[in-house]
């Protein structure tokens, strides 16, 4: 059935298995440019699109949620194959949107024409468009739904189906196709990116689990090496921008563009577009978006870094981790991990140009930022801008609480490639449930009823779950509630007001119900929240 539920369930299955074929995907890139990101750009490209999904209200309808999937996409797109990816899912959710509205069609013919969209706009998007690339695989795809769709009795499962199978058909003759593919003995790595999603709406919306579907053929051996040299003939820089602007001035936008280099996409709509070009001019790549309109996350890429680690002067790879804390206790743990940290939190937000100063500071090249809650994440992100217009490489991961800042440092490993840390820590903390326990200062409607000033409260990722009086048992209550769904590890970040024997009283609690489960106990120094929980 295709519904809510199906749209959530396909975006955290389709980036968990980007996040699995991700290296396998990278070593397979060698068109358009063989700078070996093809995986990372599909995978933070979905990761965008599935954050977006998961901060609506679950109980949204099905325009509003498909709305955001393609606005996050859209705006979280990386790479030639991230923007198209981004133009697939926009162009099959307004298809699906409009079915919807109209009320005539069945969801198989839904899906069938969604399919059939989503290729006829990757297509319109490339100004030059080039069979055995992620196009082609899209194009088999919707063939292939269209011919199941016909058959007498098929459901939606059975064109669910029919599209991927047509996709991994289509993958394995890409080869043939284009000979910088055959010659690599690879298959094109943006078309496996769009089986592993296709094979993920196979699972959404049959329910079958991952497991059941039949093992696919091996794809041919990716290369040896997964970090080519740039060809000689190509430009030199990946130009990126999100673009405020109309319809009129994109097509001029197009027009100018076109001669200044190659891989040009223009997608969007609705007055915000994204812009990716191969160039050797930068600048004049960025004036004509100027132009047409308002650009902003302008990013600039040259192969040549990007096909190797940065090295500073020394000749050693620099990299750092920039963290929030909203408390010395959390600042301390961050800092034993190797980062460098900015204190703020609720009631002591930095200013931008704190955590800017932190960046710069660092004396890095690449440097990866760790915010501590939703709000923090735009100013952790308006100071990455500044930054990496200097030419400093920055990756803000949207770490929404002080224990997924914990996680995410964990797991960060200067010595990998910069992309692959990135995924990592990203990884750890998306996996990572969060939990709190605060004090209600004024009424409120929340989803566990109506809290008066001085109850205690029991959030889980945000969402207010329990309304109490004490705050050793709001705690316990939360505990179980999280550990309902399995857990390994639970990490507790006791705050400034936290009771005394909070910690041991929790601890025992656990050892009596979750004896499996490894606990650690720190001191956040945190106000306002007496305790912080994660789950992992």
């Amino acid at each position: 059935m295709l519904d809510v539920p199906a749209v959530r369930s396909w975006c955290r299955d389709a980036l968990d298995s980007l996040g699995r074929a991700r290296e396998e995907i990278d070593a397979l890139n060698v068109y358009p440019v063989p700078d070996g990101d093809t995986g990372t750009n599909l995978y933070l490209t979905m990761e965008s699109a599935a954050l977006e999904v998961d901060g609506r209200n679950p109980d949204e309808d099905l325009t509003r949620t498909l709305r955001a999937l393609a606005h996050g996409a859209l705006l979280g797109a990386r790479g030639n194959s991230g923007v198209i990816l981004s133009q697939l899912v926009r162009a099959a959710s307004e298809a699906i949107v409009a079915a919807g509205s109209g009320g005539q069609s069945s969801a198989v013919e839904t899906m069938t024409v969604a399919l059939e969209r989503a290729a006829d706009a990757a297509y319109a998007a490339v100004a030059h468009p080039v069979e055995g690339t992620i196009l082609t695989v899209a194009r088999a795809a919707a063939t292939c739904a269209r011919a199941e769709a016909g058959r007498v009795g098929a459901g939606l499962p059975e064109v669910v189906r029919a599209a991927a199978a047509g996709a991994h058909e289509a993958l394995d003759r890409t080869p043939d196709q284009l000979e910088v593919l055959r010659r690599a003995g690879v298959v094109d790595a943006g078309g496996r990116g769009l089986t592993v999603l296709l094979d993920a709406l196979v699972r959404a919306v049959t329910g079958e689990h991952p497991m059941s579907q039949p093992p696919r053929a091996a794809l041919p051996k990716p290369r040896a090496s997964t970090e080519p040299e740039r060809p000689e003939d190509g430009p030199a820089y990946e130009v990126m921008y999100l673009l405020e602007a109309d319809d009129a001035a994109t097509d001029l936008l197009k027009v100018a563009l076109e001669p200044l280099g190659d891989s040009l996409l223009v997608v969007g709509g609705d007055g915000l577009w994204n812009v990716h070009v191969h160039v050797d001019d930068v600048g004049a790549a960025v004036e004509a978006g100027i132009r047409a309109g308002r650009p902003y996350r302008i990013k600039v890429t040259h192969f040549g870094e990007q096909m190797g680690p940065r090295r500073s002067r020394g000749g050693e790879s620099t990299r750092a981790v920039v963290a929030f804390a909203p408390g010395e206790g959390l600042a301390a743990l961050a800092r034993q991990c190797g980062a460098i940290v900015v204190l703020g939190g609720p009631g002591n937000r930095p200013a931008t140009r704190d955590v800017l100063e932190a960046i710069q500071g660092a004396d890095a090249q690449e440097v990866v930022v760790l915010p501590n809650d939703s709000d923090t994440v735009p100013v952790a992100e308006a100071a990455a801008e500044y930054a990496r217009a200097a030419g400093i490489r920055v990756a803000v991961i949207p770490t929404r609480a002080s224990v997924q800042v914990l996680a995410a440092l964990a797991v960060h490993d200067g010595a990998r490639r910069y992309e692959d840390d990135v995924v990592s820590m990203t990884s750890a903390a998306r996996a990572t449930r969060t939990g709190s326990v605060t004090t209600a200062v004024r009424e409120s409607l929340t989803s566990a009823g109506v809290c008066h000033p001085g109850d205690v409260l029991g959030l889980i990722d945000g969402d207010v779950v329990s309304i109490g009086h004490d705050v050793t048992a709001t705690a316990w209550d939360v505990l179980d509630r999280m550990l309902t769904a399995g857990g390994e590890l639970v990490t507790l970040l006791l705050g400034s007001t936290a009771p005394e024997g909070l910690a041991d009283g929790l601890e025992r609690h656990l050892r009596q119900t979750h004896p499996e489960v490894e606990v650690g106990v720190h001191d956040g120094g945190q106000l306002y929240y007496p305790l912080l929980i994660g789950v992992e």
